[in-house]
């Protein structure tokens, strides 16, 4: 359980005013002092995550707010804060204080649950001062975090509201029959993390595995001599984009190749999204800007990918002297109208909700997006042979 990553997780948010027992009711949930709790008001600031089980569900994330009625311009940013949260929120849980009526902060962000298509609760917290109870909706509940009540019934709640999603997108192995050999290929260089294999590696193993495919794993230089050693030709092969035309170069065309990039842009939805805004490249200009996207942070080094090998690559393909910026992490920038195009990584640590966000952000401002591997494979000239393996796409790359 706790080696689920975070993008595969149920993402539980904890919503309110300030005071009005957030914290308070985590900790009652998660049967452990999380949260700081206290009679001032604002205590919580940056969002604070706690991973846990909450079966049948399985491995759920907990996420506790800032109060949405926050003050001042260090509480205003404590809001936005908040606000990116509902991004990745699966489910919802307003708490408000039973004794006082639904402010408009409380009612407004009903609404954007509403909007954003978010299943929610409403806690009534600090029931235990009730003399008399009213007949609540199905999606309602009294709850104390004080006295402990009716917190066993609010787990309940959670899993009764969840929509168990279990015809989601499958990473690959529904593309390959269960008797198809398929290689990985897998650099490993100076980015590689010492001892392991990236987040993406793990969950495309893991899938094929599930589908008992025979699975071989290796580094670009041993590609040559694995085909050869099959004695059964390989369906597919998958690499890191990094070494992608080096791949492409040693792969027979008779067999599939694509990138993990690709899959996960398929994985969370927006492949369709990736593969028209790539058309952009081409139409660049001098002293345009393009944002480079990620999604989680890590110590850069003096060749990475996002900040080193992509702006190059761009530079070199358009002969355009561009410019770019860079986010990171939860930050994704609310206006991007200053931006010609957004290149994004491929997403493996967000949730698709967010994905999605990020990508529906930039068509509503008219911004063409793309991911890493998408945009190696254009400019490399490989693009169209890395969707062979989607016939729908295929045949939209000249």
């Amino acid at each position: 359980m706790n080696l689920t990553p975070s993008s595969e997780r149920i993402h539980i948010g904890f919503f309110g005013l300030r005071n009005s027992g957030k914290s308070s009711l985590i900790n009652a949930v998660t049967n452990q002092n999380l949260a700081i709790v206290s009679e001032i008001k604002g205590t919580t600031t940056d969002p604070v995550y706690k991973s846990m089980e909450l079966l049948p569900i399985g491995p759920v994330m907990l996420i506790d707010t800032a109060g949405i009625d926050d003050e001042g311009e260090l509480g205003n940013l404590r809001i936005e804060k908040t606000k990116q949260v509902l991004h990745k929120t699966d489910i919802a849980i307003l708490i408000t204080d039973v004794s006082k009526e639904l402010s408009q902060y409380e009612l407004e962000l009903i609404d954007i649950f509403k909007k954003l298509n978010i299943k929610y609760i409403i806690a009534y917290n600090k029931s235990d001062k009730l003399n008399s109870f009213k007949t609540l909706k199905p999606n309602e509940i009294y709850v104390s975090a004080k006295e402990g009540t009716n917190i066993q019934e609010l787990k309940q709640l959670i899993i009764n509201v969840y929509d168990d999603n279990s015809n989601k997108q499958k990473l690959v192995s529904d593309l390959v029959k269960s008797d198809d050999i398929v290689i990985m290929v897998t650099p490993i260089d100076s980015a590689a993390p010492k001892g392991r294999i990236i987040l993406p590696q793990q969950q495309v193993l893991r899938d094929l595995l599930d589908n008992n495919n025979i699975t071989v794993v290796v580094k670009e230089s041993e590609l040559t001599q694995t085909i050869q050693s099959l004695n059964k030709k390989p369906k597919l092969v998958i690499t890191d984009s990094q070494v992608f035309k080096y791949v492409m170069e040693k792969t027979p065309e008779d067999i599939l190749l694509t990138s993990f990039s690709i899959l996960f842009a398929r994985y969370k939805g927006v492949l369709n999204t990736a593969i028209n805004g790539i058309k952009m490249l081409k139409n660049l200009n001098d002293n345009d800007t393009i944002l480079i996207a990620e999604g989680c942070t890590h110590h850069r080094q003096c060749d990475d990918i996002g900040t080193v090998k992509l702006p190059k690559w761009i530079q070199n393909y358009t002969n355009k002297k561009l410019n770019f910026e860079f986010s990171s992490g939860g930050s994704f920038p609310e206006n991007l109208n200053k931006y010609k195009m957004v290149v994004h990584c491929g997403s493996c640590m967000l949730k698709d909700r967010e994905v999605i966000y990020r990508y529906e952000s930039c068509l509503n401002q008219n911004i063409p997006i793309t991911n890493y591997g998408i945009l190696i494979a254009y400019i490399n000239g490989i693009l169209k042979r890395s969707l062979k393996i989607f016939p729908e796409l295929y045949n939209t790359i000249q």
